[in-house]
């Protein structure tokens, strides 16, 4: 887009919000709610923008919020918020490169890093999206009823409500949820999530590094990015040894992972249909270890 082309909105915005001017805007892959682009700036900035054409209203600044609660942590970089409007987010543009020999070290203990800093209460001070659906951090003290009342349960009344789920799968829902305490293992402090940690949410800098983007954040229980990492694959075992060697994680952990994918397992049953249940249905077999 050059200066002279009819301005989007948007971009109006963001000039006034930046108090500089979009010298060039360019269409890149990326994001399934979202037109992605690389903006360069008459000041000679690069930045990465996301727009939300028909997304939630406020989704932009949901995500910016949780982007800066990850960086304040010293842990894994996360790109710096630059500004964001009403359906725009502004990002620092992140050079894409190979992974250093060390990379699958630095997530894990990055990561580990990340999820031992602890919160007082699960949840977030508000609620926020995992793609485009809508998340609850309603803040609880106990994490089998956050993981039960603010996870599945919406997302269970959001899927029965679509016709998607059978009655054998609400069921086996109904018996995770009733049964929550005795399935989450030992007491934890909140650990600051990530909370849609799948490897198309990871990028690899210009130093080679890992760079988290597209969060879903809150305070839980970090075997959730955990799981969420297992789901889909992408990464290393070397990531979750060097996780371990960090912040070991607590007996049992491995009979969990089945539990801790129903989450996004039901997200991906809501945004894109009955495709899923059949995976969602193991996982909650496995979490009841039932066959």
């Amino acid at each position: 887009m050059r200066p002279d082309t009819q301005r989007p909105e948007w971009v109006e915005s963001l000039e006034a919000d930046l108090n500089d001017r979009c010298d060039e805007i360019r269409p890149v892959s990326g994001g399934d709610i979202a037109d992605s682009y690389r903006v360069d700036l008459a000041s000679g900035d690069r930045l990465f923008a996301k727009v939300y054409s028909g997304g939630p209203p406020g989704i932009g600044e949901a995500e910016s919020k949780g982007l800066e609660w990850l960086r304040e942590v010293d842990a894994l970089r996360v790109p710096a918020v630059y500004g964001h409007g009403l359906d725009w987010l502004a990002l620092e543009w992140i050079e894409p490169a190979r992974p250093h020999t060390d990379f699958a070290d630095r997530l894990g203990s990055g990561l580990a890093r990340l999820h031992r800093q602890s919160r007082t209460a699960f949840g977030f001070d508000e609620d926020n999206w995992i793609g485009s659906l809508p998340q609850s951090n309603a803040q609880r003290a106990s994490w089998d009823s956050f993981y039960a009342e603010c996870r599945l349960r919406p997302l269970q009344r959001r899927a029965e409500s679509a016709g998607t789920l059978s009655r054998e799968v609400i069921r086996l829902l109904d018996e995770v949820i009733e049964t929550m305490p005795e399935r989450v293992g030992p007491s934890e402090a909140p650990s600051r999530l990530h909370g849609d940690l799948w490897s198309g949410n990871l990028m690899i800098d210009e130093s080679g590094s890992p760079c988290l983007i597209d969060p879903a954040v809150y305070a839980g229980h970090r075997e959730v990015d955990l799981a969420m990492m297992k789901l889909f694959g992408g990464f290393g075992r070397r990531v979750f040894d060097a996780y371990q060697e960090a912040f070991p994680l607590s007996p049992g952990s491995s009979e969990r992972v089945d539990l801790y994918q129903v989450y996004p397992l039901l997200v991906h049953v809501c945004l894109f249909g009955a495709s899923y249940v059949d995976r969602l249905e193991h996982a909650l077999r496995a979490a009841l270890d039932r066959k």
